[in-house]
């Protein structure tokens, strides 16, 4: 199974693409879209959709998983981001992905076996369980590979078949 993790952003979307074969994880690609502050923000979400677009297309994933947002303090914030996560969440359903969501309490027991691990712990043990040299920057990379080994021990389970609809 291919699985394109997503950390959603508007100015750095991070992406990780895994293989996930008999318990194994192989790396394919990561790295982060992003844009430019100074853009017009309808240019900028074109450019997450185009990038994102791209990424499927090379690598033809069987399933995006994607963090559930969760804003409790900034309104503006809340709405761009979901604005950004919605071109992204097009992107993976014209052609044809599962989508599946998870919340960061799931990412980290799954990642690390502990629900409230910090956030070092977790970029630590995605840099041992994908056998990496270093933890990948930006963060946003890191946590979009730890989206995507969330989704990969997940897959087999009741939480694996709830699919974004």
């Amino acid at each position: 199974m291919v699985i394109l993790g997503i950390d959603p952003g508007y100015a750095i979307v991070g992406y990780g693409v895994i293989e996930y074969k008999n318990n194994h994880f192989k790396v394919l690609d990561f790295g982060a879209v992003t844009t430019d502050a100074h853009t017009d923000f309808n240019d900028r979400l074109m450019h997450i959709y185009t990038q994102l677009s791209a990424i499927i297309e090379r690598f033809s994933p069987d399933a995006m998983a994607i963090e559930k947002l969760f804003f409790n303090t900034n309104a503006k914030t809340a709405i761009d981001v979901a604005q950004a996560r919605g071109v992204i969440l097009l992107s993976a359903k014209q052609r044809g992905l599962g989508i599946f969501e998870y919340t960061p309490l799931q990412v980290k027991q799954s990642v690390v076996g502990y629900g409230r691990a910090e956030k070092k712990q977790v970029q630590e043990m995605t840099k041992l369980l994908l056998n990496l040299e270093k933890v990948p920057k930006p963060d946003d990379t890191a946590d979009a590979l730890a989206m995507a080994i969330c989704h990969a021990h997940s897959s087999g389970s009741a939480l694996g078949m709830l699919k974004y609809k």
